[in-house]
């Protein structure tokens, strides 16, 4: 079943990085890339300069979205903030591009 709407999840860093959470970080890459897969995560972006990290999820609600984000192994780690998207605007990366000549 196709969801409905879109979320944007707005997760703060901790300050300091500990030794736990750079452990967790495969467990994290391994869900992020299956959540990819199933078609869940649409975007997924990390500053560590700002301490800051943005997804995009395609969800049928925000308690379903949390319940996606309760299952990220670094989500214990940070604060997260979901706000439902009116509009999401992306390069479609599958489309052919045509050439005039």
């Amino acid at each position: 079943m196709q969801a409905d709407f879109q979320y944007m999840v707005d997760f703060t860093l901790p300050e300091m990085l500990s030794e736990e959470f750079m452990g967790m970080i495969p467990f994290q890459r391994a869900k992020v890339n299956r959540l990819f897969r199933d078609g869940k995560l649409v975007n997924y972006a990390l500053s560590l300069e700002h301490s800051k990290m943005w997804a995009v999820f395609n969800a049928n609600s925000e308690n379903e979205v949390l319940d996606i984000v309760k299952e990220l192994p670094l989500s214990k780690f940070m604060s997260v903030q979901i706000s439902m998207l009116t509009f999401y605007n992306s390069l479609n990366e599958e489309m052919p591009v045509f050439s005039l000549n």
